[in-house]
């Protein structure tokens, strides 16, 4: 009993200055009030934040605007994204050839078989849109084969058919009555989307990969597939740049890796599950980007807003760049062009690669930036996305193909022995020749010195087969692409039927979505 009155002692004599510090109850302690008179004088008002929702960023109307009222009516832009769709498609079937990639693919749960589902080309798979948006974009950039286009950011803008094309199957299995034309409109504004963004803003500078540009652009495009409206079309944008943006550690030494490989196709399927949830009444962020503190241009973009170099139209889709001859990024395929010209040089005068003291490559700053690597290279994609190793391969070989990156072909010991010969330098007029809107050029030039002191002519190419200004020379080029990669899945019966099809302009633009994709299926 007498610890208990102590304690309730003890306790009253702690809590009696505390009721009154809090309450302001008249006490004899009367000399604390100036004090608190005073602190409450020097502390700082915050009167909280807004919650008043801002009318919806400029760039994000501006997208849904052109999504919903552009009418797109180039023929240009029209016939060079049916060679696009032919070609994306080629790339896919190309890349289920590498098991690394086929092992990626099918139904999170083995066997499920989705009713109406996408249709996923070169397997018999049948998938929910967002699964198969996975599926589609990651066959699609396996290989890193599809189209490019480069400016202060560079991409791939065909990786969003993985998107389009998996939702208009999808929806056209349902009965509703798309065609390929639908696609290739999609397949415009979604790169008109992806490409004027990164015309004059740079991801990669802040550590950003270039498919958040994949997402943005599919979320748009799919949003009015699915029957979404102008503001709901905003909402999933806005969705798109909040979601979480995938760092480029997977494209740059000493991280590089499979992921870069996969990471379109994981895009896709992102923006097809944000435009699913605002379908079903999820709300955007208005100020996704300009919020303070908050939003994306303070968090990811050093505080700078984006520039725009032209109007959403069908710019890019008709400037857009095939790779053709050779499945290597971009940035390296004149490179590799000299190399195969520079073989046949050799050849000519009866030496070989082991005669070569040294190689010296004249690029943009671009490829140091991102190809230019020395050391081992680990895998697959490590080799795919190193110059030196791309320009040596065909000055020992006389090919580069798909399977040139492989661990087997990696093996050979001339590689490296070669890649530890060649160097790189920046040309100043390559690099301004590369944003150049009129040009968009990507120039390498290879000098090769000879182990005897003999210094072959240096050997220079400003624009690949597959630029614009060579499209009448690629186009046979990219055709007979797409025939070589469709002949290792169909026979040639099937194959004639794909050809008959894809190579009928008027017709195809006209075919069912659902009918296009089952020309590719399996049986």
């Amino acid at each position: 009993m007498l610890r208990f009155l102590r304690a309730a002692v003890s306790f009253r004599h702690f809590a009696r200055p505390r009721q009154h510090y809090f309450s302001h109850i008249s006490s004899p302690i009367v000399s604390t009030a100036p004090a608190l008179s005073t602190r409450t004088r020097n502390m700082s008002t915050h009167h909280g934040e807004s919650t008043v929702r801002p009318e919806a960023d400029r760039v994000l109307q501006d997208i849904a605007d052109y999504i919903h009222n552009y009418k797109v009516e180039s023929d240009l832009a029209f016939e060079t994204a049916r060679l696009c769709l032919i070609d994306t498609i080629g790339c896919g079937l190309e890349g289920l050839r590498f098991p690394e990639c086929a092992k990626l693919l099918g139904p999170v749960v083995e066997g499920t078989i989705v009713p109406n589902g996408t249709k996923i080309p070169g397997t018999n798979y049948q998938l929910d849109p967002i699964r198969g948006a996975f599926n589609i974009g990651t066959i699609i950039r396996w290989l890193d084969f599809n189209d490019c286009f480069l400016a202060a950011e560079w991409g791939h803008p065909s990786d969003n058919l993985g998107a389009i094309l998996a939702v208009a199957d999808h929806l056209a299995r349902q009965g509703q009555p798309l065609t390929v034309r639908d696609i290739l409109e999609g397949m415009i504004k979604a790169h008109e989307i992806q490409g004027c963004l990164a015309l004059l803003n740079s991801y990669n500078r802040v550590g950003l990969d270039h498919v958040v540009l994949v997402k943005v652009a599919s979320t748009a495009v799919v949003s009015k597939l699915l029957g979404l409206n102008r503001d709901q079309t905003i909402d999933a944008i806005s969705q798109a740049w909040v979601d979480g943006q995938s760092l480029r550690t997977y494209r740059h030494a000493p991280n590089t890796g499979p992921r870069k490989s996969w990471a379109a196709g994981d895009a896709c399927s992102r923006a097809v599950n944000l435009a699913l949830l605002v379908k079903k009444g999820e709300k955007g962020l208005p100020s996704v980007l300009t919020a303070k503190t908050w939003g994306f241009y303070d968090v990811l973009f050093k505080g700078k807003p984006f520039e725009f170099q032209v109007p959403y139209g069908s710019y890019v889709m008709e400037n857009v760049l095939f790779k053709i001859s050779y499945p290597a990024e971009f940035h390296a395929q004149t490179a590799v062009e000299a190399a195969h010209i520079i073989h046949a040089k050799l050849k000519e005068m009866n030496k070989t690669s082991d005669d070569i003291k040294s190689v010296r490559i004249r690029t943009q700053e671009a490829a140091i930036r991102i190809i230019d690597k020395q050391g081992p290279l680990d895998n697959f994609a490590d080799r795919d996305h190193a110059i030196n190793y791309m320009v040596a391969y065909p000055l020992i070989f006389g090919e580069l193909t798909s399977e040139s990156y492989t661990d087997a072909a990696a093996a050979d010991p001339r590689i490296d022995a070669l890649r530890a010969k060649i160097y790189c330098v920046e040309d100043k007029r390559f690099s301004v020749d590369y944003h150049e809107p009129s040009k968009r050029s990507i120039g390498n030039a290879l000098l090769v010195e000879l182990n005897d002191g003999t210094v072959l002519e240096e050997v220079e190419v400003e624009y690949p087969v597959g630029h614009k200004r060579r499209r009448e020379e690629g186009t046979p080029l990219l055709i007979n692409k797409f025939k070589r990669h469709v002949s290792h899945h169909f026979a040639a019966a099937h194959q004639k039927k794909i050809l008959g099809a894809v190579l009928d302009g008027q017709g195809l633009s006209k075919m069912p979505v659902d009918k296009f994709t089952d020309l590719f299926v399996k049986s």
